[in-house]
C-alpha cells in the first residue's frame, strides 16, 4: 500500500509541476492536477493541503533536485554556471516555476532554498576570505550575477526569441566565459 501511495505522491507532484508552470500557481487548477496525475482531489489536499502548500511542495522538490544535480564550487563558478545552464536546458519548468514564485510570492521564504542560497553565500564568502575569490563583489551580487548569466539564454522576450538563437554548445560557451570573466576581475 505504501508504494501505491508513493506513486501517486510522485504522480500528483509530476502534475502539479506541469500545470503550475503553465499556469502559475493562480492560475492553476487543482482538478485539472488530478485528471493529469489519475488521482483524485481528495488525496491531492490529504497529501499536500493546500493548491499554495503544493506549489510549495513542487518548487522545494525542483529546488532540492536542483542543488543536488548541480555542484556549486565557489572557487569554479564558471562550471556552477555551465551546470547549472545545462539543467535549465533538460529542465525548462525549473525557470518557468522560479518565474511564477518570484512573481506570485515576492515575500517567500522557503526553507528549502533560504538554506541553499545560505550555504552558497557562506561558500562565496569563505573563498573569499581565503583568496580563492575575488573580493570585488559582495558573495550576494556574485551569486546573483552568476545565477542570471546561467538563466540568460532562458530568459528573454518572446519577440527576442524569433531571432535565431546560437548553438547550445555557444550559448552554454558564452554563459561559462561570461562567469570566467566576471569573477576574473580584481
Amino acid at each position: 500500500m505504501a508504494r501505491d501511495s508513493e506513486a501517486t505522491r510522485a504522480r500528483i507532484l509530476d502534475a502539479a509541476e506541469a500545470e503550475f508552470a503553465a499556469y502559475g500557481i493562480a492560475g492553476s487548477r487543482v482538478d485539472r492536477i488530478a485528471d493529469a496525475a489519475q488521482a483524485n482531489k481528495a488525496l491531492i489536499y490529504k497529501y499536500f493541503g493546500t493548491k499554495d502548500e503544493l506549489f510549495d511542495a513542487v518548487f522545494a522538490h525542483r529546488v532540492l533536485a536542483f542543488v543536488d544535480e548541480v555542484e556549486f564550487d565557489a572557487t569554479d563558478l564558471p562550471g556552477y554556471a555551465g551546470r547549472s545552464f545545462d539543467l535549465y536546458e533538460r529542465f525548462p519548468t525549473t525557470l518557468r516555476l522560479t518565474t511564477w514564485y518570484q512573481l506570485e510570492r515576492p515575500d517567500g521564504k522557503l526553507p528549502a532554498i533560504v538554506a541553499s542560497n545560505d550555504a552558497k553565500l557562506a561558500k562565496i564568502e569563505e573563498a573569499q576570505r581565503a583568496g580563492r575569490l575575488t573580493s570585488a563583489y559582495s558573495p550576494l551580487e556574485l551569486l546573483t550575477e552568476v545565477r542570471a548569466l546561467a538563466m540568460s539564454w532562458h530568459l528573454h522576450t518572446p519577440e527576442l526569441a524569433l531571432v535565431r538563437r546560437p548553438s547550445r554548445a555557444r550559448c552554454r560557451e558564452i554563459v561559462v566565459e561570461s562567469v570566467r570573466r566576471l569573477v576574473a576581475q580584481a
